[in-house]
């Protein structure tokens, strides 16, 4: 009775795995097509939803993972034995020993045990899901990613399915991205084989990569993945001049530095000989508002420091100077500094009591734009000038701002010799501030530069009647807002601290340099070698053609061949699979390239079934470029016939253009989807596309023709070709502009014969060949 009621137990165990495992993905749900339809109804399917669904053209958030499920599902429907599977068991079923009991969990003597024990866990199906919640996306990375990195540095993990490495770092990644995210480091995912494009756009050519983002630069990791490293790495990223290490020799000059950099500056005391990595992030972020030093007070040399400012020196202290260098501003002291605790400390420490304003940039976030009534900034600003003529109008008024602070409130001070626009709009050519200082207290009324203002009658002195002054008027624009009767429109702010022309020259060229390094000495071999290959591939043609032009013309000085036989020998087409060579000198007159037209008949033994290794390069053409364009294709892939694993075709764009358009569907870059078919669709011109397909495992590479220059140009090369062949005797020319044009599409075909057999060309998976029908 117990085994009777265990093996019902199992059976109900068994149903309902099967029936949640049907609900994961039907395929016939997924397309909407119903179970007995046939192959036609399924491809008429799968484009549509695929048109419908596609992530380049869909900007739904789920688009991505529905485009998958439509590409698994016509997986399954288009492959006979996969649907059969899934018609008789529900599931597709890739094991070959299990065909009359498939997924099924077997019991013996009590025990049992699943299948699906024995699952790979770095499928796309079993993902970490730890990464999921730093997935990147192309537009996600473009829009917010970048724009962030010149805040904070990023960390990025470039990976993909199948990847044995990926999984062997992945806990040293796990720890490591946890620690940096504490301190405010950036972390991002990229699954290459979802995100193909992010990942080229990065320059990711292999899983595992890690990559480093900082103000918007790449910088490739090449390490060891262990955690001391990926440390460093993102330390490095950081900029050298951050922090400035100080002691009791140079803290009056730092701190004295507010004037000239118009920021408040920061000190933090700590007991560790090296600047903690999260201080340097946080002045990384705030590099543009405060500027940052760091006192070590375990070193001899900072007695007097500590002492000066009363420091505990076993507890973290920081502290923000502001225009007052014998006191801080504000203070705040934990044994443990978190980033959240430093940001909201600094975040009110950003501007100085009374800013110069030396960028329109710092004028809008000083004096920002009223929102409602409620939200209401005023800016007090003095409008004074350099010298010790005026600095005791500009003492007495910091000490009234100081005063009189308030958060509706905003005082800060203007330099009328390097703002002189800014100055005039409030005082003009009035000659009672001619020589003086004065005070204007305005509001900004939108982001056009339209503000309301009132600018006090008489000059500012920086005595107590003024300061008597400036307080009324205050006192009465907090009760009436109207107060403000002046309007203007000011043009933006001179950004007085902006780098020279040169120098920001100078920075780049240094950066562009120390790149070309980076390059050159840190990149591994294997991403160098498409480079090299065809940096040496162009040098190798340019000195060959130079060598075999000049024993070419010697030898036709010598020897010109009677015109019959020069006229027979042009004809380049022998029969419908066989081409001869161009008779220029520099080929072989004997040499002819193999080239067979891809039939309904040939596709399987020529494609299909094709050996692994083995290639067919597939020429696109018209019945009205066909003889042209196979003269092209023969002269430009006869360097490359003398290897056994390259097969060379042609097919008929007349004939098998709808298999055509099933490919190139897969070529997301090169040929994108459209939303829809327009009434240009059958009128596409894609004669001179050359594929070469993988028949064993399912991809191929595309080859896009050279789009041809003018008329005039293409009659001229016509030209040049004749004279080549010493046909100047033959009276009227068989070289026409329009076949010149179309064998020009074919340009630099060997350049990309060369890089497919090298393996450096991007690859385009498909499920499976479509029908030649």
């Amino acid at each position: 009775m117990a085994a009777r009621r265990a093996r019902s137990l199992g059976l109900l165990v068994l149903l309902l795995v099967a029936a949640l495992r049907a609900a994961e993905l039907d395929p016939y749900a997924v397309l909407g097509v119903r179970r007995g339809c046939s192959q036609a109804d399924i491809k008429k399917a799968y484009k549509r939803l695929a048109r419908e669904w596609h992530p380049d053209k869909n900007k739904d958030p789920g688009a991505e993972d529905k485009f998958i499920q439509i590409s698994k599902a016509y997986e399954i429907l288009s492959n006979e034995e996969k649907r059969a599977n899934f018609d008789r068991y529900g599931d597709a079923g890739e094991s070959q020993g299990y065909s009359q009991h498939r997924q099924f969990h077997h019991f013996h003597e009590g025990f049992y045990f699943d299948e699906s024990f024995f699952h790979f866990p770095f499928n796309s199906e079993r993902r970490d899901t730890s990464d999921e919640k730093y997935l990147l996306h192309f537009s996600h990375y473009i829009n917010e990613i970048v724009p962030d990195s010149f805040k904070k540095p990023y960390l990025i993990k470039i990976t993909s399915d199948w990847c044995f490495s990926c999984i062997h770092i992945e806990p040293v990644w796990k720890e490591v991205a946890q620690e940096l995210e504490v301190l405010g480091v950036g972390i991002g995912v990229v699954h290459a084989g979802y995100e193909r494009r992010l990942a080229h756009h990065l320059g990711a050519h292999s899983t595992p990569s890690i990559l480093g983002l900082i103000n918007g630069k790449i910088t490739s990791f090449h390490n060891a993945v262990v955690r001391e490293n990926l440390r460093q790495f993102v330390e490095n990223l950081l900029p050298g001049n951050l922090v400035e290490k100080v002691t009791d020799k140079n803290y009056i000059h730092f701190l004295s530095n507010w004037k000239k950099e118009n920021k408040p500056h920061v000190l933090l005391f700590d007991h560790m000989p090296l600047v903690p990595l999260l201080y340097k992030l946080t002045a990384f972020a705030y590099r543009d508002y405060l500027s940052f030093g760091y006192v070590y007070v375990g070193l001899r040399g900072t007695e007097e420091l500590s002492s000066q400012y009363n420091i505990n020196v076993y507890t973290p202290t920081m502290m923000v100077f502001k225009e007052q260098i014998d006191k801080p501003a504000d203070v705040v002291q934990a044994r443990d500094m978190k980033k959240q605790l430093i940001d909201d400390f600094l975040s009110q420490n950003k501007f100085l009591m009374a800013a110069r304003l030396t960028s329109q940039k710092l004028f809008q976030e000083l004096c920002p734009v009223k929102k409602s009534h409620r939200q209401r900034k005023h800016c007090v600003v003095l409008l004074t000038r350099e010298g010790d003529k005026f600095s005791e109008a500009y003492e007495t008024f910091l000490t009234f701002a100081v005063a009189n602070t308030k958060d509706t409130l905003r005082f800060v001070h203007v330099y009328s010799d390097r703002q002189p626009e800014f100055a005039d709009a409030f005082l003009g050519d009035d000659e009672k501030y001619q020589g003086k200082s004065a005070v204007v207290i305005l509001e900004r009324r939108n982001n056009a530069g339209r503000v309301a203002y009132k600018t006090l009658e008489e000059a500012w002195q920086g005595s107590t009647e003024d300061n008597f002054i400036l307080l009324d008027l205050l006192d009465q624009l907090r009760t009436d807002p109207s107060f403000l009767s002046s309007d203007t429109v000011l043009t933006d702010l001179n950004d007085e601290l902006a780098p020279m022309f040169l120098i920001r020259w100078f920075y780049s060229t240094l950066d562009y340099i120390s790149d070309c390094w980076d390059s050159l000495f840190h990149n591994n071999w294997r991403e160098m070698m498409p480079l090299l290959s065809l940096l040496f591939s162009v040098l190798f043609i340019l000195f060959g053609t130079v060598i075999v032009q000049a024993f070419s013309d010697s030898s036709d000085t010598r020897d010109s061949p009677p015109p019959e036989k020069e006229e027979t020998t042009t004809k380049a087409e022998k029969n419908d699979t066989s081409f001869s060579k161009d008779s220029n000198s520099r080929v072989p007159k004997k040499g002819f390239v193999e080239v067979t037209e891809l039939t309904d008949i040939n596709y399987n033994s020529n494609l299909v079934r094709l050996r692994p290794g083995h290639m067919n390069v597939v020429l696109i053409l018209s019945n009205a470029t066909k003889t042209a364009l196979l003269q092209k294709f023969a002269l430009e892939v006869y360097t490359f016939t003398g290897s056994s694993s390259l097969h060379f075709s042609f097919l008929s764009l007349d004939k098998h253009r709808e298999w055509l358009e099933y490919l190139l569907e897969f070529a997301q870059d090169a040929a994108p989807i459209p939303n829809q078919y327009d009434k240009h669709f059958l009128e596409r011109d894609y004669t001179g596309y050359v594929l070469a397909l993988n028949g064993h495992k399912k991809y191929f590479c595309l080859f896009k023709p050279h789009r041809s220059g003018d008329e005039g140009a293409a009659l001229g090369a016509c030209e040049d070709y004749e004279s080549s062949l010493h046909t100047e005797a033959r009276g009227k020319s068989s070289c026409s502009p329009g076949s010149r044009s179309i064998k020009n599409k074919l340009h630099k075909l060997s350049f990309w014969m060369e890089r497919l057999l090298e393996g450096s060309l991007q690859r385009f998976y498909i499920p499976s060949w479509p029908a030649l029908d």
